[in-house]
């Protein structure tokens, strides 16, 4: 079999695609200034991990509870302009956050409130996001492709954004950081605005609120595939994902370093990712996704729990380095999973569902992953985080073949999955 697919960029011939993607590129690299900038800031004012990851628990923790709910609405309104609304709400909260900063009038309280709000924000952004994307590209079969692009882009973002943060941080402080946040949010509203879509027409459910909700559910868990998908990513955002939000004493108390070994810290662990998306977006076929999951997921928690007990900057860099590769092709391939693999009358709830796992239960897990850091040591807290993942890799690599055999018919039917001349069929331990 073969995959009628394109290029590595082949997405980018989509005129609304490539509006989408430049103007991703500049409020992205805002994205990852500000979040720099957040973790150094609370850390100074509170020298505590545990209220560290107590407002990534105030800002996630709205995903859990609204993301689920906008996925069964959202099939009923119009995307880019529900996008507008949210990105230039964005805007504001970061604009607000520069000026108490600059104002030097900012407390943790502040930090922690505005969090919730963007939470409330991003539980309907995220979703939408995910959900846009089949209406930019002009071909289904560039689907994944675009999802792949998505994720080198905001690599590449997560590569300079820090890097811009550690000097801005040490030259000016935290406000400006945020303002430039603000000031970029521009560029993908205008993207937005200067889009061309076709008319997107998916019949919306008949059923009630709590019925579309539920039987959105009652899909995800009767789908094997997806269903694994979403819980290997669930337990990767809860157990180990944390470690973006304990940098900052990595950072500080365990490497000694200041705001610019963070920015490098978090820059080498975009490198990885950058060079995992991009490989993954070479790719023309979704066949191999699942066990590409599956094994990185293993070496994602391989990597962590060296990174967690080293002290060594020249260690701890390379293996941040190889620990952002994992976690990217992880995330990109379980996300190309979902996307090609998803009815078309369900996508907006079942990627509701997939910010749910993703993001939603990331806010548990960095609350908990800071008590224990506060209790047992930041190190000792992320080494279990990542046994944990690496658990969950081994039990995802051997239920390989049992996806792949509920996988393969829907390939066959949506064409993206054709079967070659000779009829050859991959082998099915090698496919998924």
């Amino acid at each position: 079999m073969s995959y009628s697919g394109g290029g590595a960029f082949s997405a980018l011939g989509s005129r609304n695609y490539r509006l989408f993607f430049s103007g991703q590129a500049v409020s992205l690299t805002g994205f990852w200034i500000q979040r720099v900038a957040m973790g150094w800031l609370i850390y100074r004012l509170t020298d505590s991990p545990f209220l560290l990851g107590a407002v990534d628990f105030a800002s996630q923790i709205p995903l859990l509870f609204l993301s689920t709910v906008a996925g069964v609405m959202m099939e009923r309104w119009d995307l880019r302009r529900l996008m507008i609304i949210c990105q230039t709400l964005c805007m504001v909260h970061a604009g607000f956050l520069a000026a108490l900063t600059l104002t030097g009038t900012v407390q943790y309280w502040h930090v922690l409130a505005l969090g919730v709000l963007l939470g409330i924000v991003n539980a309907f952004e995220l979703p939408a996001r995910q959900t846009f994307v089949v209406q930019l590209v002009d071909r289904p079969e560039d689907l994944s492709n675009a999802v792949a692009l998505n994720s080198s882009l905001f690599n590449v973002a997560r590569l300079i954004g820090p890097s811009v943060a550690g000097f801005c941080i040490a030259a000016f402080g935290e406000g400006i950081c945020f303002g430039l946040n603000s000031a970029f949010y521009l560029a993908t509203l205008l993207a937005l605005m200067a889009m061309r879509l076709k008319p997107h027409r998916v019949e919306p459910s008949k059923e009630g609120f709590f019925e579309g909700l539920s039987s959105g559910i009652g899909y995800v868990r009767r789908f094997l595939p997806i269903r694994d998908v979403l819980l290997s990513l669930a337990l990767l955002s809860f157990a180990g994902l944390p470690y973006l939000v304990l940098l900052p004493v990595f950072a500080k108390e365990i490497l000694h370093g200041g705001p610019g070994l963070l920015g490098l810290l978090t820059g080498a662990s975009g490198l990885g990712a950058l060079v995992g998306s991009i490989r993954l977006a070479a790719r023309k076929t979704p066949v191999g996704l699942m066990r590409v999951m599956a094994l990185s997921m293993c070496g994602f928690g391989v990597a962590l729990s060296c990174f967690a007990l080293s002290d060594w900057a020249l260690l701890s860099v390379p293996l941040i380095v190889f620990v952002g590769f994992c976690m990217v092709s992880i995330l990109v391939a379980g996300n190309t999973v979902v996307q090609t693999l998803v009815e078309e009358d369900k996508r907006s709830r079942v990627m509701a569902l997939y910010v749910v796992a993703l993001t939603g239960t990331a806010p548990i897990g960095s609350l908990i992953s800071g008590a224990v850091a506060s209790l047992i040591g930041a190190q000792m807290a992320l080494a279990i985080g990542g046994i944990v993942c690496l658990g969950a890799g081994m039990i995802l690599v051997k239920r390989g073949d049992l996806l792949w055999s509920m996988a393969e018919p829907i390939y066959i039917t949506k064409g993206l999955l054709v079967q070659s001349e000779r009829g050859e069929l991959p082998v099915v331990s090698d496919a998924f």
